[in-house]
């Protein structure tokens, strides 16, 4: 008959897996509590700068305001937060704000839009022919570099004066940097990554969809940030010569009268549109990137 044997290195190494687990389960609630305080602290700091941001532009508007009402400056000139606001009131009960807006707001979205269309099909072709943007290179620079201001008046003469002219106008402050950008975001993404796709038997398409758009989209995101900016100056400017509605119409004529309490004001909405614009393109991005896991 055998007897077995107990080895007690066996009882040790329990041991030591019962003091780990332990030790463990001892630890979770410290970690538990260090992550709701890293939580209550980054809250804590986005309230504060959510209360600064909102203390100064009070600040700034009470200061304003003071200065107009003792006559330290000239409100004619400077207006002041009052009279601003007694501005946009008339234009709310005369209906005339939304019209003006929505003009402004519907160009804006069309030039946005078609400069990330154009960019994107522009800066695909160019990855996909080397030497296509090696001769066009020097073109982009050189028209990006132009001022846009300079190209209205060119503009009014050969499309006429209406939407049109503005579309076209916004669409070419933003065109040129942009597809600049996305085809230097294609450039520098991972070569190694193509290198594999084709290894794997891909083509230059397979590239394309795989490697080269998922890895552009940072680059890509960030240049959208910029052009809905650009894109709202260049309509802007176009209302400025081809308009008959529009913010832009609003600020020339309100110069041209000396109704500098309409100037401000339309200056200020544009300030909240461009806010809006920035917010919502933020807000596509924080999804972009939730649903892409980057």
């Amino acid at each position: 008959m055998s007897v077995s044997h107990a080895n007690p290195n066996h009882s040790d190494l329990a041991g030591e897996v019962c003091d780990m687990h332990t030790e463990t389960v001892k630890n979770k609630p410290q970690a538990s509590a260090n992550q709701e305080a890293f939580v209550r602290e980054h809250r804590r700091h986005h309230h504060q700068v959510a209360f600064y941001r909102i203390f100064f532009f009070l600040l700034f508007l009470a200061l304003w305001e003071l200065s107009a009402r003792l006559n330290w400056i000239d409100s004619f000139f400077f207006s002041s937060p009052s009279l601003v606001a007694k501005c946009l009131w008339g234009m709310i009960l005369d209906r005339s704000l939304f019209l003006h807006v929505g003009v402004t707001l519907l160009e804006t979205i069309a030039s946005f839009l078609l400069v990330f269309l154009i960019s994107l099909l522009a800066a695909t072709m160019l990855w996909y022919s080397q030497k296509l943007s090696e001769v066009t290179e020097p073109y982009l620079v050189i028209l990006n570099s132009l001022p846009k201001s300079a190209l209205a008046p060119l503009f009014i003469v050969w499309l006429g004066t209406g939407s049109t002219t503005i579309v076209v106008a916004g669409i070419s402050v933003a065109l040129f940097g942009s597809i600049i950008s996305f085809y230097t975001g294609f450039q520098q993404v991972d070569s190694e990554k193509i290198t594999l796709i084709y290894t794997l038997g891909g083509r230059k398409g397979d590239a394309f969809r795989k490697v080269i758009l998922p890895g552009s989209i940072p680059i890509m995101l960030s240049t959208t940030k910029v052009n809905i900016g650009l894109a709202l100056v260049g309509v802007i400017i176009g209302e400025f010569l081809a308009a008959r509605r529009g913010l832009g119409y609003l600020i020339i004529y309100g110069s041209q009268v000396f109704q500098l309490n309409l100037v401000i004001t339309s200056i200020l909405i544009l300030c909240v549109i461009a806010m809006g614009f920035y917010k919502g393109i933020q807000y596509v991005e924080h999804r972009i990137k939730i649903q892409l896991k980057m």
